[in-house]
């Protein structure tokens, strides 16, 4: 006898990895010419955009070790679409303890799907035959080909060189420990919003869900595993944020040691997009000026405030420039949260390493002394600067700040985190409190200026 019909619907299915892999290769190429992921992944569908990032993230992770196994399969280097979709599949075919983070298919999975990608691609769709070869090839000779790049530090270490050798001589005892974190998720850290709730409050809320996390900071918890902010009780209504830990720290680091009052002028010079000016707002009742010279950055900032009940002026102004914008009355204190190379959060921006080059260093180093050297004069006596970059490098960091202070005997440096280095690493002294070698990289001196 027939079984009678199912009254409900057929499951629905899921993209496919083929469509998906399809994707994943034009995001990987745009990076390759020189475009950020924050720019080419809002085009992705939103129904495929989850799992396209996730792949992207997965392979430029691996895309030093790809390339290099990559460049062994092939005789010529083929067309650049071909070159990002044979990356992306030996990407996910890699069977290494640093892949074993990423996604997982099986081997014959991702070379079928990668080949269907291939002929549904016009740039690539005459290429299927030869990519399908290469696959097969990898996994037949796979040992082999592995053993053929373990000379190469970029196939090891999945950055460029000059990036490799700068943190070899930045921080020759931590230089591994920063590479192989790099190469790994960063942890998702909330900061709660003290004027809608308590910490702890809000610790059990995320538990009442079934979400388990550990505090960090002072207003910082830190997720067992990242999820949604949608999931997140109360996020709509501003109860909480997504920031690092290491980001976390610039409020405490301004604010702390003295009493402040509404009329306190505080200006956020680089502030966009708002997660550090709303730290400050959460903290203490102040006079803030927020300035970006992005016009849509700031829009980002007012969305930010306007989301976790906050106020601030926020205005469109290049903060190296202070006759456009200064009204001509001192700041108590100011943040410059500088343009730097992003060298310490990766982790969350894994396109960041292809996209920088090693003259990219030089030329944010003289623009943090720029505004470094204009916003030092807009400070009251008295008052207190917090510098601060998400770089590892020494030169955007501890070595801006030491010729800083050879030039402003006025400036005292005050006891600063310093270098926070990401993963295992973790900087000495007192401020050693790398969070479960949590934090991501970044760099904090506290200036105050002496009183005549």
């Amino acid at each position: 006898m027939t079984a009678p019909a199912s009254s409900h619907p057929p499951a629905p299915q899921g993209p496919t990895l083929a469509t998906q892999l399809r994707h994943t290769a034009g995001c990987v190429l745009a990076v390759e010419q020189g475009r950020s992921l924050s720019e080419v992944l809002p085009a992705v569908p939103p129904t495929l955009r989850p799992g396209v990032q996730a792949l992207t993230f997965h392979v430029l992770r691996h895309l030093g070790t790809a390339r290099a196994l990559v460049g062994r399969l092939v005789q010529r280097k083929p067309a650049p679409a071909v070159q990002a979709l044979l990356c992306s599949a030996v990407a996910l075919l890699l069977d290494t303890a640093e892949a074993a983070a990423g996604p997982r298919y099986p081997a014959h999975t991702v070379v079928n799907q990668a080949v269907d990608a291939a002929r549904h691609d016009r740039q690539t769709e005459r290429q299927a035959p030869f990519i399908n070869a290469c696959l097969r090839r990898f996994l037949r000779e796979r040992e082999v080909l592995l053993a053929g790049i373990e000379g190469d530090p970029v196939a090891r270490w999945n950055h460029p060189l000059w990036w490799i050798q700068r943190l070899q001589k930045d921080h020759p005892e931590h230089w591994q420990a920063i590479l192989a974190a790099n190469n790994q998720p960063g942890p998702m850290a909330l900061r709660v919003n003290r004027r809608r709730t308590d910490r702890a409050s809000y610790q059990q809320a995320l538990q009442a869900i079934g979400l388990a996390s550990t505090p960090v900071g002072s207003d910082g918890l830190v997720l067992d595993a990242p999820q949604p902010v949608e999931r997140l009780p109360g996020f709509a209504q501003g109860h909480c944020s997504v920031q690092d830990a290491a980001a976390q720290m610039a409020a405490g680091l301004l604010l702390d040691g003295r009493a402040w009052t509404p009329a306190d002028r505080v200006l956020d010079a680089c502030a966009a997009p708002g997660g550090k000016t709303a730290h400050l707002l959460e903290r203490a009742d102040l006079n803030l000026l927020a300035l970006d010279v992005d016009a849509r950055r700031c829009e980002r900032i007012e969305d930010t405030l306007a989301r976790l009940g906050l106020r601030a002026e926020v205005r469109c102004a290049d903060a190296a420039k202070p006759a456009s914008w200064w009204d001509g009355q001192p700041f108590d204190a100011i943040l410059l949260d500088a343009p730097c190379t992003a060298s310490g959060i990766v982790r969350r921006h894994p396109d960041v390493r292809w996209l920088r080059r090693a003259s990219d260093v030089d030329q944010l180093v003289a623009v943090q002394r720029a505004l470094l050297e204009a916003l030092w004069p807009l400070l009251k006596p008295g008052g207190r600067l917090v510098y601060a970059t998400c770089s590892v490098f020494r030169a955007e960091g501890a070595e801006q700040v030491r010729a800083f202070l050879v030039h402003h005997t006025d400036a005292l440096q005050r006891p600063s985190p310093g270098h926070l280095l990401p993963g295992l690493a973790a900087p000495a002294g007192e401020f050693n409190d790398n969070h479960l070698g949590g934090y991501d990289g970044f760099f904090y001196a506290r200036l105050d200026k002496a009183l005549p």
